[in-house]
Formats: structure tokens, sequence, C-alpha cells
């Protein structure tokens, strides 16, 4: 089954990318990485060159580490010299690099057409952001919060003049966002307090995945929870944003062996490594957030998540209309600002 799903995918991907290659409208894009996705065969750089393959006018690639985003940048420049490409410096978990890196993406360009938020950390102890937000929740969620919602002013502007359904968000999430809803009344997990049965995670959880660290922390479904959390964020996008030319998706990529796993323990890790031969590769895990971004024909098809190029339906904590608009108000609280995606 996995293999013929992935054969509609190739298929679907290779037809796309044939006969829809035209520079207009997917003029202007950025794509954000983590050095977990970042290394010369991850799913980052896969979908960056596949994108640039596309000869969009500007490719802008946005990454905490310059040296490992630079790799990538001379892996494009090879391979297709004419595109342009910029470097944004970005760390999703600092909100103060965020601010500075939308503002020098405003300053690159005045319009916006795809936006991918592609990165991703997934640990196993205890962290936090410099704004006290439990790490994974803080970079996962609340950092692509934050950057796309202050780079809709240039989305807004392409939506206007774009085809219908051509200006994009793509948001990369994970099936196991099927072990954790949002834990609203301790969403930093920092226990001591009474969690409602309907915001617990899924139990019992199995081996390796069920190990707490002795202050009770459980990265696998802290991880689960900011993956709820990018479902939930496009699923309130999808309410507003059409009607201004605007389209919203997330997609979990497949299983990808990439460095996104370095920093588990040894147990959780040989968990991994047992079943990575039978994951994707690099290039066709980022199939999907291909066709999420650039295939026309998602225009006629209604749908929130993609898994192997397909619509399928996440878990249905992750598209409640009163844990969205939850997650929202909580989101603008931790970043100290209301933004209004009415216009």
């Amino acid at each position: 089954m996995w293999r013929i799903k992935m054969n509609r995918c190739a298929g679907r991907l290779r037809v796309m990318l044939t006969k829809n290659k035209r520079p207009g409208p997917f003029r202007r894009l950025i794509q954000n990485f983590q050095p977990a996705y970042l290394s010369p065969k991850g799913i980052g750089s896969s979908t960056a060159l596949n994108f640039a393959s596309q000869a969009p006018g500007l490719l802008i690639l946005a990454s905490r580490t310059r040296a490992r985003v630079e790799e990538v940048a001379s892996q494009i420049k090879e391979a297709y010299p004419s595109v342009k490409l910029e470097i944004v410096l970005l760390d999703l978990s600092s909100q103060k690099s965020i601010r500075q890196a939308a503002a020098e993406v405003s300053r690159l360009t005045d319009k916006l057409d795809i936006l991918v938020n592609n990165a991703g950390i997934c640990v196993v102890t205890r962290q936090k952001t410099p704004e006290g937000i439990e790490q994974q929740f803080g970079t996962n969620h609340i950092g692509p919060f934050l950057f796309t919602n202050l780079l809709l002013p240039l989305l807004r502007k392409a939506g206007k003049t774009n085809p219908p359904g051509a200006t994009r968000i793509i948001s990369l999430t994970s099936a196991g966002h099927r072990l954790s809803p949002i834990r609203f009344s301790d969403y930093n997990f920092e226990g001591g307090k009474e969690v409602p049965p309907e915001e617990d995670h899924f139990k019992p959880l199995a081996g390796a995945f069920a190990k707490c660290t002795e202050d009770g922390y459980n990265g696998i479904v802290t991880y689960a929870q900011s993956k709820t959390a990018n479902i939930l964020f496009t699923f309130y996008l999808q309410k507003y944003l059409p009607s201004q030319g605007i389209t919203a998706y997330t997609l979990h990529p497949g299983s990808i062996l990439t460095d996104l796993s370095r920093d588990q323990d040894e147990e959780l890790a040989a968990q991994f490594y047992k079943v990575a031969p039978y994951w994707k590769s690099p290039d066709e895990g980022s199939s999907t957030t291909l066709v999420a971004a650039l295939d026309p024909a998602l225009n006629d098809t209604k749908g929130l998540y993609l898994v192997d190029c397909q619509f399928t339906e996440p878990h249905h904590h992750a598209k409640d209309p009163v844990a969205a608009e939850r997650l929202w108000r909580l989101s603008e609280e931790l970043v100290g600002e209301k933004f209004a995606l009415t216009v």
C-alpha cells in the first residue's frame, strides 16, 4: 500500500512539475529551515532544490545556521544559476530573531507567493525558549505562528493579483499529532496541574515513547502537541484567508531519517534506526510539500491535511474549531501581539 501511494505521489509530482513549469505566478517563495532539516540529503534541501527547478523569481532560504544553509544555496546555484537566491538568518525559538527575519524579508520583496514552514525540532529533555515557552511548542508552533503573521501583508499583496489558490501557506506537521491534543491547562508541561481528560495524551504509549525524564518531561508527547498545533493553526487560517486570495495547507512528509532525531536518547534512537530502512528518502518526503505548494489541482478539492500527496483526515482533536480559536488566542498572548485575519 505504501509503495502504491508513493507511485501515485511520484506520478502526480512528475506531471505537475513538467506540465506546469512556469515562472509566474510562483515568483517569490520563502522556505524556513531548522538545522535538523538542512543536511545535504535532508528534506529541506531537497524541497529547496525542487523549488529552484521551477525557476522562481526569488527564493528565500531562512535558517538559524548560515554555514548549513549556504551549503544548500551552493547546490542550488550550481544546478540552477539563474535563480535569484537570498539567505535570511532565522531562529524560530527566538521571537526577537523572528521579528528581525520578517523585517529582512520585507526589505527583500514586497510580495510573497508561497511560504513554507518547514522547520522543526524534536527533543527529549526539558528546554525553554528565551521567552520561557516549552522549546518544542515554542519552536514548532509559536515561531511559525509569529513569522507567518508578520509576513501576511506580503502574502495578501500577492493574493490580490495571483490566480485564485496560487498564494499559499504550507506548514509541515507529523502523523505524531495523533498522540496528543493541545494541553491548554498546562501547555508548558510543568506538571502539578489538573489536566482534563480531553487534553491528555494518548495512553498507553509504547516502550521508549513512554519514557520521561526525572522531572516528568516526555519529549514525544510535547512534540505531538506542537504538531497538533500546526494543524489547528492551518485550520484557523483556512477559515479567514481564502477570501483574501490565500490558501493554507498542512502536511505530513512521512517518516524520514534526518537529523531531526539527533537529540534522542539511545533507546529511542535505536527504535528509529530499526525501522529506518522502510522510511522515505528526502526526495520522496519533499514531494508532498511540493504538491501542497504548487499543484493547481488542489484548488478543486477542499482539504486541510496531506499525506503521500493526497488529502486525508487528521485526528479530530486537530480540526476542532473551539480548540483552534483557543490556540490562536493563546499564541497571541505568548507573542504579545494580536493579529487580525480579516481586512
